[in-house]
């Protein structure tokens, strides 16, 4: 949980001095907030979500398994992050956020009352491939951290005994790979070929956890491959889920509704059934609504138009 010495990352930033700027556009969740901009200068965050580590700490394994004393440390820590990360937070002149569900937390919490702008981050399409030889194995590309629920997909699969691929590492590695049958393989340091080759080649990506957004089902998409994610945060924005109203044919993933292995199984289990009807051309064409350079497009109208207005509020 180095993340609990952030006050000095706070001090560092604020030894970027950007006050010859007259526009500053940040991105991230907290420490583009602390550079040194002027006091009227044009500031405008694209944010991912509130800092996770001081708003949402049990999402932490550390923390949510800590003990009443280190929690009580812990806890006298984030006093101090939520403070000043609040303070800082009324800095920008604008908030664009990733889906309606970011931009709510970011109004919660830093009591935005502008309108939040709308911008999906954006995948690089070309990165991938839609092969037409694809494998046996089902695929999790995911750090190996305690809210990423890598483990109950592991649970799942061993139960299962299907081929499961996962890349990645994280603290959370060793638990992992020590509960993993002889059906799951891991992989970490893949090159960018390496990556779009596993991508393109697995019958479906596992996306277990509630994530703010989620690029990886979307590379997923990129590739033609369809996506099992968990009914909730980004994939609600960027997947087209298989329903009363969308057939597999103009889907591009299948939702399960309970964060448990019974419901990833009933859901793997559903999938089967329905997986010669997957179109990887539409699910392909989905991924490039979301491409670099409509987003990169998006951001510039989005600023060009904010600094017109703040330059005739100057003048004004």
């Amino acid at each position: 949980m180095k993340n609990l010495f952030f006050p000095f990352g706070i001090w560092a930033m604020q030894s970027h001095d950007l006050t010859e700027y007259d526009v500053i556009v940040m991105s991230g969740t907290h420490c583009a907030k602390y550079v040194k901009v002027r006091p009227d200068a044009l500031v405008i965050s694209y944010s991912f979500t509130p800092f996770r580590l001081a708003w949402e700490p049990t999402s932490y394994a550390q923390y949510a398994q800590a003990g009443s004393v280190k929690k009580g440390i812990f806890d006298l820590v984030l006093n101090y992050l939520r403070d000043v990360d609040f303070k800082y937070g009324q800095r920008p002149n604008h908030y664009v956020a990733m889906t309606d569900e970011t931009a709510q937390r970011l109004r919660q919490t830093y009591k935005v009352d502008k309108p939040i702008k709308i911008i999906n981050p954006p995948v690089n399409a070309d990165k991938f491939y839609v092969s037409d030889r694809v494998k046996d194995y089902f695929l999790v590309v995911s750090r190996l951290e305690y809210y990423k629920k890598v483990d109950l997909v592991v649970e799942a699969f061993n139960q299962l005994g299907y081929p499961l691929v996962i890349v990645g590492k994280g603290v959370q590695a060793d638990e992992i790979k020590a509960a993993a049958g002889k059906n799951i393989t891991f992989m970490s340091g893949l090159s960018a070929q390496e990556l779009a080759d596993v991508y393109a080649g697995c019958r479906a990506f596992i996306f277990p956890q509630h994530e703010d957004y989620g690029i990886t089902p979307l590379e997923a998409n990129a590739a033609g491959r369809p996506v099992i994610a968990y009914n909730a945060g980004g994939v609600l924005t960027t997947q087209v889920s298989v329903s009363v109203h969308n057939s597999p044919e103009k889907a591009t993933a299948l939702l399960f509704t309970e964060q448990t292995v019974d419901s990833l199984i009933a859901a793997v289990k559903q999938f089967e059934r329905i997986e010669d009807q997957f179109n990887s051309v539409y699910i392909r064409q989905h991924a490039e609504q979301f491409d670099e350079s409509l987003f990169i497009k998006r951001i510039q109208d989005f600023v060009h138009e904010k600094y017109a207005v703040f330059r005739k509020e100057i003048v004004v």
